[in-house]
């Protein structure tokens, strides 16, 4: 497979030219790494009116997911996320009410694509509701949703895989959404390797019209590259208008760096990435297994994260994390009840290391405390007059009764116990104090 970008930034500096346009570095190295950041110029084609190079190699990576087609993002899922929005929104024009039904545990880049949008949420909540990065819901949920309110959606928004590696019934969910007619937008962030299992699971595969994949989060991607995927049985007009929707929120610089290493990406998942990942995930799995014999107790169902719920093994995911990088091993996240790890095939060499380090921390009395189940806050304003409202900092605990004008109350990673425009109650109090919080900006009285 041909990798044009790649190509053309390594030629233009090999020419060692007189660089009298952007970027301000010229070229010269304080890095290591200048030489290759350029600029849109004659030859690089633009990424939000591709005719070029950049084209071609977005067909290459339209062709390895089988889609209708994949752009390429240098502002990670969070820009593909509000395109899928805005795509949704004005395919339905005037015609629908402009609210969309979405799980609790969406990103941060969704609450933000509501304020912009200015569309309306109605939630999805999880029946087991036993943390806020996971939202547990089923065809089911979703078609009872639809069935209790008098207008459509104009999509249905989940997560999955979540932060803990959860992974919803897509293909059972796409059917309640064809149903009704109303599309299905997924954001798979953590799931661009899914695609290249030997069952695949990539929402494009399970009947998705849209989804974003965060490339740099599973594949050897630098930080900020991303995939925005269109089905081929999606609504034309997805695809027709979906570059339009990409240059509305995305800087009109992107970094050709990370474009760079979308399309060196191609070639690496071309050249035997799949038999690579499927081998590589029986390592991991009989691992799993050795560390259950141990005492570690797993969750989730994604293939390369372990997600440890650490309170059995007489931690706090916090304090394991840190017993971890003692021995020189770090987490992706930990809070008071997990902690994650993501792999790839290229963590082989360091799988042993990780299980070792794991089975030197010593296993203790198990810890009972649990996160306090939250009590679905009141929504009393919409997100965008709450956020843009004059707003008071005051104590998490005088919070009881307030309204949040926060964007969001973040727990990391960037998702949220609390929305901008919801009153905060007793239960969503204690759960702020739970994860640490300590104030909060809200409406002002």
């Amino acid at each position: 497979m041909k990798t044009p970008i790649y190509d053309f930034v390594k030629k233009y500096e090999k020419e060692n030219n007189v660089r009298l346009h952007m970027p301000g570095h010229k070229g010269h190295s304080l890095l290591g790494i200048e030489g290759i950041d350029i600029t849109e110029l004659d030859g690089a084609d633009s990424l939000y009116h591709a005719s070029g190079i950049i084209k071609e190699s977005e067909e290459n990576a339209t062709k390895l997911f089988g889609s209708g087609a994949t752009l390429y993002s240098c502002e990670g899922s969070s820009l593909s996320v509000r395109a899928m929005c805005y795509l949704a929104m004005s395919y339905v024009g005037e015609n629908k009410s402009p609210y969309i039904l979405a799980t609790r545990n969406a990103h941060s880049s969704f609450i933000s694509a509501s304020i912009l949008l200015d569309f309306d949420i109605k939630w999805l909540y999880s029946r087991q509701n036993d943390t806020y990065l996971s939202c547990k819901i089923s065809a089911e949920d979703v078609e009872n949703a639809i069935k209790s309110v008098d207008n459509l959606p104009f999509a249905v928004y989940i997560t999955s895989p979540d932060y803990l590696g959860s992974i919803l019934d897509i293909q059972e969910i796409s059917k309640v959404c064809k149903k009704y007619g109303v599309p299905l937008l997924v954001d798979n962030a953590h799931g661009a390797y899914l695609k290249f299992l030997d069952n695949k699971s990539h929402p494009i595969d399970l009947g998705a019209d849209m989804c974003c994949d965060s490339a740099h989060k599973t594949l050897p991607v630098l930080t900020g590259g991303g995939y925005l995927h269109i089905s081929k049985n999606a609504p034309g007009y997805f695809k027709e208008h979906a570059k339009e929707a990409l240059s509305l929120f995305g800087s009109s610089s992107p970094s050709y760096l990370i474009l760079s290493s979308l399309d060196k990406a191609n070639e690496y998942i071309e050249n035997g990435y799949s038999d690579s990942l499927n081998s590589f995930i029986s390592e991991l799995e009989n691992a799993k297994k050795r560390l259950g014999v141990y005492g570690f107790t797993f969750l989730g169902d994604e293939k390369l994260k372990w997600t440890i719920s650490t309170k059995e093994y007489g931690y706090t995911g916090t304090e394991l994390a840190f017993e971890l990088k003692k021995q020189g091993v770090v987490c992706e996240f930990c809070d008071p009840d997990y902690l994650v790890l993501m792999f790839t095939p290229e963590s082989k060499a360091d799988l042993q290391r990780t299980e070792n380090a794991l089975c030197k921390i010593q296993r203790k009395e198990p810890i009972l405390k649990k996160p306090s189940i939250l009590v679905p806050p009141t929504k009393e304003m919409s997100t965008k007059k709450a956020t843009f409202s004059s707003k008071e900092l005051i104590s998490i605990d005088n919070a009881n009764g307030r309204i949040l004008a926060s964007l969001n109350l973040t727990c990391p990673p960037a998702i949220s116990v609390l929305v901008a425009g919801e009153r905060f109650n007793e239960s969503s109090v204690e759960l702020c104090k739970y994860y640490g919080y300590t104030c909060a900006y809200v409406v002002k009285e």
